[in-house]
């Protein structure tokens, strides 16, 4: 009776040692779903870890599909993100202009809003609410919510994470006229018009020439006048619908996948190269699912500034002098200045024609109609705004480009003609003059030391030959050995000669 009662609660006991062991251990590595609540409420308070790489899980949802929790950038910064646990993909990053160092002194808490802070109480982030609890949904959408509302048992939403995209969206997010997703690189951006999605590329500070346009088809329903803004949603069927309502899309813009069934996630990214592109998840990988466009030539700038992309051919530059290497051109550097405001300028630009160029997305180029190439020319050349001009002889078409030149069109068309303002490479950089002074007087006191060890060097030589002259005189002129014994009075005169001179 003994022995079976010991052998039933040996193992019980192990077995409670171990369930008390697993949730320390997913404590200290990641991922492990058990790591991390499904519900953070007011009074929570996390710290980076400073022996975590990469990143830092705080809230899961119910699936194990999504993480949200603190992000290591450049391995000294930290942000607030929501990643696919699977892929260690992320969907979703706080938008805060700076960013915190990742360090045990840094302090992410919910006291009702969502707060990222320093040791000095300076506040890099926050939802600015008065929520009971964070929550993050099986679709990744992170929520904000108050308490349940009695009258229909539904919790309210403070805030969300699905009305602040960063670069990508999620199937069953709705995007509206008031959002913006933007590249990671910053210079893309995505935004909806009266009844239109347009791309758009920040070439400057001033403002941004859209680049690509999908208008509404209005193949299943019609746009009703005044009846509300547009907005687009991710369908996990494998499209992009744009609504009016939530009755029937006004366009559907269709994937690879379009009405197949898919298990895993469906996303559309805005790419660092301006390509809008859609993604599933294959179970083991991401594939390419969408891509709204297929010609690298139609991307906004492929070449980089001064650079022609040619069908067929790939990237050149303009000015035949220079050279495409690593990605640009060489020696044909970008404005980094307003001509406009800055006149004197204007002395370091040389033009540059070239034949045979186009724009591109010219049907969404602002252009004028001239008579001649002259007078297109002219046009741009007393406009200081105007960094360049492309004239189409067929159609007497004249393009104004008013951002600094990006890649353009290479194209077999004489009749197409190119005029560019160039800012030549920078010359090389003056002394200042207090330096330069300070360098010619080093100089000089150099040229000086070295004449008076040369001229000192040839008195001693002198001297010795004089010596040496004195003895064999005195000795008859047998000497041998090396020379090692001066009378004193010869040793004497040596030193008297040599620092007479000094």
């Amino acid at each position: 009776m003994g022995r079976s009662f010991n052998s039933v609660t040996r193992p019980r006991s192990t077995l409670i040692l171990f369930l008390l062991i697993i949730p320390f251990l997913c404590m200290l590595t990641w991922p492990c779903t058990a790591a991390a609540a499904q519900e953070l409420h007011k009074g929570f308070e996390a710290n980076p870890n400073p022996s975590i790489s990469s990143f830092q899980p705080l809230l899961n949802d119910s699936s194990g599909k999504f993480s949200f929790g603190l992000l290591r950038v450049n391995s000294t910064q930290l942000a607030l993100a929501v990643l696919h646990v699977p892929s260690s993909e992320t969907l979703w990053i706080a938008n805060s202009t700076t960013l915190p160092r990742w360090s045990d002194h840094t302090k992410v808490f919910f006291n009702g809003s969502l707060v990222i802070s320093d040791p000095r109480t300076r506040t890099f982030w926050s939802t600015q609410t008065q929520g009971d609890k964070l929550v993050l949904l099986n679709n990744s959408n992170l929520q904000i919510q108050k308490a349940l509302d009695n009258s229909n048992n539904f919790p309210t939403i403070l805030w969300q994470s699905f009305d602040h995209p960063t670069n990508t969206l999620v199937e069953t997010q709705n995007f509206t006229s008031t959002m913006t997703i933007v590249s990671s690189n910053g210079l893309y951006s995505m935004r909806l018009g009266n009844y239109f999605i347009g791309l758009y590329a920040k070439f400057d500070s001033d403002s941004d020439q859209i680049y690509w346009k999908h208008k509404a088809l209005q193949a299943r329903a019609q746009i009703i006048e005044g009846g509300g803004p547009i907005h687009v949603r991710v369908d996990p069927d494998g499209w992009l619908g744009m609504y009016q309502n939530e009755t029937a899309p006004v366009d559907v813009e269709s994937f690879n996948s379009f009405q197949r069934t898919l298990e895993g996630l469906l996303m559309v990214r805005l790419e660092p190269d301006g390509n809008l592109k859609a993604y599933y998840w294959s179970g083991s990988s991401w594939g390419l699912d969408y891509e709204a466009i297929t010609d690298t030539c139609e991307l906004p700038n492929p070449c980089g500034s001064y650079g022609l992309c040619t069908p067929g051919t790939g990237c050149s530059c303009m000015d035949n002098t220079t050279e495409f290497s690593s990605g640009s051109c060489s020696g044909s550097a970008s404005y980094s200045y307003d001509p406009c405001t800055d006149p004197k300028s204007q002395n370091d630009i040389k033009i540059s024609r070239r034949k045979g160029v186009d724009v591109p997305f010219k049907e969404l180029m602002r252009y004028e109609t001239t008579p001649s190439l002259e007078e297109c020319e002219n046009t741009c050349e007393m406009n200081c705004s105007c960094y360049g001009s492309v004239y189409n002889n067929a159609s007497g078409f004249c393009y104004i480009l008013d951002y600094p030149i990006q890649t353009l069109l290479g194209t077999g068309d004489d009749s197409k003609v190119g005029y560019f303002k160039i800012r030549e490479e920078a010359k090389k950089k003056r002394i200042y003059p207090g330096l330069g002074v300070g360098i010619g007087l080093l100089g000089a006191a150099l040229l000086c030391l070295i004449g008076a060890i040369g001229f000192g060097s040839y008195k001693i030589w002198v001297n010795k030959r004089r010596v040496n002259r004195i003895l064999e005189e005195e000795t008859g002129g047998a000497m041998s050995g090396p020379y090692k014994d001066l009378g004193s009075a010869s040793f004497r005169s040596i030193e008297m000669c040599s620092g007479s001179h000094r």
